[in-house]
C-alpha cells in the first residue's frame, strides 16, 4: 500500500511552521510515500513567494498547490515557473504561468497532482473545472499510473459533484478553500477517496485564520479593517489517504489533525 498526505491550506507564519515542525516526524511515523499541500495563504495569509515555497519543500513537502489566492503576493508570477514542484489550478487560462500539474514517483508508482478551481462563488476567470479535470486526465494517461485531483472551490456540492465525476479514475479528490475541515472523509464505491474540505494548516483560534476581533467588527459595521493572520491554537489538518498501487482504488480516506 501507497500513503499520500494532503496538507489542508497553509495560513501565514503559524501554518508555514507547524509544517516545518511536525512534518518530518509524521511523516516518518505514519510510513507517507507523498506529500501534497496547499500553500496559497502561506505568505502572510495570502499568496505564496517563491522563498517561501522553497522553505515548504526543503521541509518534506512533495508538492504545492495553489488556489484562488495564487497571484496576491508581488512577483510570484516570475518566480512559479522556476520550481517544478508547485502547481497552479490547472483551469485557469493558458496564458497564466506555472505548471497545470506536478508528477511525484514513490514505490515505482507514479502520482499526477492536479488543481481545479470552483466557478461557483469564486471570481476568479477559470474554464469549467469539469471539462479542466478531463483534459487533465487525458495528458496525464500515459504519464503517471495514478491522479490526484484537489478541487479548491466555495461551493459543497461542486466538490462533491467532482468527487462524484471522478469517482474510479482518480486516486483521490480532495477538497480546500474554505479552511474549516468536513466530516465526510470517505471512499467512493468506484475506489477514489474523497473529503470535502480537509480544512486549514493554521490558527484556529481565529475566524478562517485571521484576528477575531476586526473580522467580528466587519460583520458588524461593515467598517474596512486590516486581517492579521491570528496566532493561536495552532493545528496541521491534512487527509491521508491509503491506496493500492496494483488496483489504484483507495482503501482508506482519513482526517489527520497535528497540534503544536
Amino acid at each position: 500500500m501507497l500513503k499520500l498526505l494532503f496538507i489542508g491550506d497553509i495560513v501565514g507564519k503559524p501554518g508555514r511552521a507547524i509544517v516545518i515542525e511536525k512534518l518530518a516526524s509524521l511523516r516518518a511515523e505514519r510510513a507517507i510515500d507523498f506529500v501534497v499541500a496547499n500553500a496559497e495563504n502561506s505568505a502572510a495569509g495570502s499568496g505564496i513567494t517563491g522563498a517561501i515555497a522553497k522553505t515548504l519543500l526543503a521541509s518534506g513537502v512533495d508538492a504545492i498547490t495553489l488556489g484562488d489566492h495564487v497571484w496576491d503576493q508581488k512577483g510570484w508570477e516570475h518566480d512559479i515557473g522556476a520550481l517544478d514542484r508547485v502547481c497552479r489550478p490547472a483551469n485557469l487560462p493558458a496564458a497564466c504561468p506555472g505548471r497545470e500539474y506536478v508528477i511525484l514517483e514513490a514505490g515505482g508508482f507514479r502520482l499526477g497532482v492536479t488543481t481545479m478551481l470552483g466557478r461557483q462563488f469564486v471570481g476568479m476567470k477559470a474554464e469549467c473545472p469539469f471539462l479542466g479535470a478531463e483534459r487533465v486526465l487525458r495528458e496525464l494517461e500515459d504519464k503517471t499510473d495514478g491522479v490526484f485531483v484537489e478541487i479548491h472551490a466555495e461551493a459543497t456540492s461542486e466538490k462533491q459533484a467532482m468527487g462524484w465525476h471522478l469517482d474510479g479514475r482518480a486516486v483521490a479528490v480532495l477538497g480546500t478553500h474554505t479552511h474549516v475541515p468536513t466530516a465526510d472523509a470517505s471512499v467512493l464505491p468506484g475506489g477514489t477517496a474523497f473529503m470535502c474540505d480537509v480544512g486549514m494548516t493554521g490558527p484556529y483560534a481565529s475566524v478562517l485564520g485571521r484576528e477575531v476581533k476586526p473580522v467580528l467588527g466587519r460583520f458588524l459595521d461593515g467598517m474596512p479593517r486590516r486581517f492579521e493572520v491570528a496566532e493561536g491554537d495552532v493545528r496541521m489538518s491534512a487527509a491521508l489517504v491509503t491506496f493500492d498501487p496494483a488496483t489504484k482504488r483507495a482503501v482508506s480516506c482519513e482526517l489527520i489533525t497535528v497540534k503544536s
